[in-house]
C-alpha cells in the first residue's frame, strides 16, 4: 500500500500510540487495540477453527502476536488487514499442530500477573456475542468447516466478517483475481453439499 494509502488507514492514530509506548505493554495503548478488536478477531478465529475453546487459544495467540510485532508494523497495509491475516494463520496453525504444544498467555503481557485474561474475564467474549444475530444454521457451517483451508478463510472474511474483495485479497496477500477464483470454487464446493443434504432430507 503506498504512503498515501495507508495514511487513509482510520486505525494510524493506535498504531503509532502502540509502536509509541512498547514498554507500556497490554495495558497501554496495547489496551485500546485489544478492545477495538477483540471481538473481529474471536469471530474469525472462531469461524475457522468450529469451536469456542480453540477460537479462544487463536485469539489470544493472535493478540500476543500483534503485541509482539507491532513495532516492526510497517503501515504498507491497513492495521484491520494485518491483524486479520494474523487471526487466520493462527486459527490455521491450532487445527494443524498437535494440542500438545502449549500457547503463550496474553497474561504474560501485563504487568501485574494478577489480573490476566482467561475465559471467565467478563472482557473476553462468547460465540453468542462475538459471531452475532446472523448465524448460520448448523449444516451450512459445518459444510464451511469441512472446505479447504484457502476456500473457508475467503468464504469466512468476505461473507462471514463482511470485508470487501480487495480488502480480503489485502488481507491474505493474494491477487483479486484470486479471491473473485477461490470464492467461486467455494460456492460450487458449498452448493453441491448442501443441495444434497436437502435432497435427503426431503426424501427421508
Amino acid at each position: 500500500m503506498a504512503a498515501a494509502e495507508a495514511s487513509e488507514d482510520p486505525d494510524l492514530q493506535l498504531v503509532v500510540a502502540c509502536q509509541a509506548a512498547p514498554e507500556e505493554g497490554f495495558d497501554g495503548p496495547f489496551r485500546a487495540l485489544y478492545e477495538a478488536y477483540r471481538d473481529r478477531v474471536y469471530s474469525t478465529c472462531y469461524r475457522i477453527t468450529g469451536n469456542a475453546t480453540d477460537a479462544l487459544d487463536a485469539a489470544q495467540e493472535t493478540f500476543v502476536l500483534v503485541h509482539r510485532r507491532i513495532g516492526g508494523f510497517r503501515r504498507e497495509s491497513r492495521l484491520s488487514s494485518w491483524i486479520y491475516r494474523i487471526a487466520v494463520n493462527a486459527s490455521i496453525d491450532l487445527k494443524r499442530r498437535s494440542t500438545s504444544r502449549p500457547w503463550t498467555s496474553l497474561e504474560a503481557l501485563r504487568s501485574d500477573p494478577d489480573r490476566g485474561l482467561d475465559p471467565e474475564d467478563d472482557a473476553q467474549p462468547d460465540p453468542a456475542r462475538a459471531v452475532g444475530r446472523g448465524e448460520l444454521a448448523s449444516d451450512v457451517q459445518a459444510a464451511i468447516g469441512r472446505l479447504s483451508d484457502k476456500l473457508q478463510v475467503v468464504v469466512v472474511l468476505r461473507y462471514l466478517q463482511e470485508l470487501s474483495y480487495d480488502e480480503v485479497a489485502e488481507t491474505l496477500g493474494i491477487s483479486l483475481g484470486t479471491v473473485k477464483s477461490r470464492l467461486s470454487r467455494a460456492h460450487e464446493a458449498l452448493d453441491r453439499e448442501l443441495t444434497g443434504r436437502l435432497d435427503r432430507h426431503y426424501t427421508d
